[in-house]
């Protein structure tokens, strides 16, 4: 790529697409484009083919999806396959279409089986059940993977997909309601340390809740109150984190030194599984991870886990040794990683 190559950024205010364009104008950047959604509805077949048909981009890069936690997922399974493929289905084809030189596909490691060996390689994908609870998502995201592939083998395009494991960082979404497990517990930790504290005007304002009996009801609901916090389970499953920002390096190094030809071994019968996992290949328990969280953000109360709850997969870890050997590695720590996002969250101002 050049630094004036034209490259599309589709979905550049979520975690992984804003990290990505952060990335690229630190590198010298300089001709980025992107859309918010009312400005283009990317589930739009007419949408995308005009835009790709007056933009012309020469690179895209496909970070755009309709995502949501365990709850979300289960609870609009049709809107979560429906809208996932058709955005995929889109702007994949008018990629092609318009002669993009090269496509970043960006999917998730819930692609695969529930009982995938661990830590997870990427010749594991369909060899087994998927998780039930995210099933239409990763079928969403497995027929991107296939697509890219098909259309490479078929029209010589060169589009990689690329499985980054738990992502955290800047621009997370912290809705208890909504919010995936780390930036949750940033969350309730430390809006149970304002408590603690005795400040609860400004754990009213940081839920945007006028009422501060109000504000206290609404945290006790999530198990959060000025002595302790409720975390769901016993604390034992394992979970792999990536530091937002290290992930868009490893995508952007990606764009600029490596090609769909590089993801699988040329004397295959066979071109399947050329997808990259993103990820650290080193996991922390849920216990460990609240311990640290409750260590940075300087909360004395109490951790409680409730064994009632279920703990989901106890062991979720990637395999990033295709990675590794494409000359990418992860630079950022978790420890770290939490101080900066941490950091980030006391200034953000969100509601």
């Amino acid at each position: 790529m050049n630094k004036d190559s034209k490259i599309y950024i589709a979905g550049h205010r979520g975690l992984v697409g804003s990290a990505i364009v952060k990335n690229l104008e630190s590198k010298g950047y300089t001709n980025l484009v992107y859309k918010t959604h009312k400005e283009l509805d990317l589930t739009s077949q007419i949408e995308v083919a005009k835009f790709f048909e007056d933009e012309k981009p020469e690179y895209v890069i496909l970070a755009a999806a309709k995502v949501g936690g365990i709850v979300a997922n289960n609870t609009y399974r049709g809107e979560f396959i429906y809208e996932n493929l058709a955005i995929q289905n889109n702007v994949i084809h008018q990629s092609y279409v318009n002669g993009v030189k090269k496509l970043l596909f960006l999917g998730s490691t819930c692609i695969y089986p529930k009982e995938a060996p661990q830590p997870m390689p990427e010749n594991c994908l369909l060899t087994s059940p998927l998780e039930y609870t995210n099933e239409p998502y990763a079928i969403a995201k497995i027929a991107g993977i296939k697509m890219c592939e098909s259309y490479n083998l078929q029209y010589g395009t060169n589009f990689i997909s690329v499985m980054p494991t738990n992502l955290y960082g800047p621009n997370d979404n912290f809705d208890l309601e909504k919010s995936h497990v780390l930036p949750a517990l940033i969350r309730k930790i430390h809006c149970a340390k304002l408590l603690y504290e005795g400040r609860e005007d400004e754990v009213a304002k940081e839920l945007g809740i006028e009422n501060i009996d109000e504000a206290k009801e609404y945290l006790e609901g999530f198990g959060v109150d000025a002595s302790s916090v409720e975390i769901w389970g016993t604390g034992k499953p394992r979970r792999e984190f990536l530091y937002s920002e290290d992930m868009a390096d490893a995508c952007v190094f990606l764009l600029e030194n490596r090609d769909f030809g590089d993801t699988y071994e040329k004397d295959s019968k066979e071109v399947r599984n050329t997808h990259i996992n993103i990820g650290t290949g080193v996991d922390i328990s849920i216990k460990e991870l609240a311990e640290l969280i409750q260590k940075i953000i300087g909360f004395e109360g109490e951790l409680k886990f409730n064994i009632n709850k279920p703990d989901g997969t106890m062991v979720k870890l990637t395999d990033p040794s295709k990675l590794h050997s494409l000359g990418w590695k992860h630079k950022v720590e978790l420890e770290d990683g939490i101080k900066t996002m941490y950091e980030w969250y006391l200034n953000s101002n969100i509601t």
